[in-house]
């Protein structure tokens, strides 16, 4: 079955698109302070597409997301009890208690980590301005830590470049069903596990 590879062909076709940057830097924004979709989604194939330009959508990818961090800071500053709330009802409380201890024991490096952390970077943003983190360490470790995330996922890119594209496309299938396989086998696993 050829779903995978499909859907393959779809993303690469926007990712060529002429407003894949502004619809990379809405979601790079956006997914600092309230959308659950890294931009990792957007960068990496269009860097694939246009290897020429992944310093500045890598560039691009940043800057959006430390603005949209500076909206979830103030979010967790000023409006932290109207989300709270939410925040207690949904998946994302745990990871919003463990950043606090992180805060509390690393400070500034929570941030740097935040770039490479398995929790949504949101989290942190707003965990941040919980905590009163001081705002322009705030910018300078969003900018060390998710740039160098960014940076490092554009040259991967560019650098497999149309080359890489092929070899996606040929074995996009198999893989697809193989972490779907994987995905369903730990939802089972974890459901037998309670």
């Amino acid at each position: 079955m050829k779903f995978f590879s499909s859907l393959y062909i779809q993303v690469m076709t926007l990712a060529r698109h002429k407003h894949a940057p502004r619809y990379l830097s809405i979601i790079s924004f956006l997914e600092s302070s309230l959308f659950p979709v890294p931009p990792d989604v957007m960068l990496a194939p269009m860097c694939i597409a246009k290897p020429k330009k992944a310093v500045f959508f890598a560039t691009l990818t940043t800057l959006a997301s430390v603005v949209g961090g500076a909206l979830g800071y103030f979010i967790g500053k000023f409006a932290f009890d109207l989300i709270e709330p939410s925040l207690v009802n949904s998946s994302y409380y745990n990871d919003y208690e463990l950043t606090l201890k992180w805060f509390e024991e690393w400070g500034f490096l929570a941030i740097l980590i935040a770039g490479f952390s398995p929790i949504p970077y949101k989290i942190f943003t707003i965990s941040a301005g919980v905590v009163s983190m001081a705002f322009l360490p705030f910018i300078v470790a969003s900018f060390l830590g998710r740039g160098l995330r960014f940076y490092l996922v554009a040259f991967l890119m560019a650098w497999g470049g149309e080359k890489l594209e092929m070899q996606i496309k040929s074995w996009i299938d198999r893989l697809g069903w193989f972490i779907l396989l994987i995905v369903v086998f730990f939802i089972i696993l974890l459901n037998f596990l309670k």
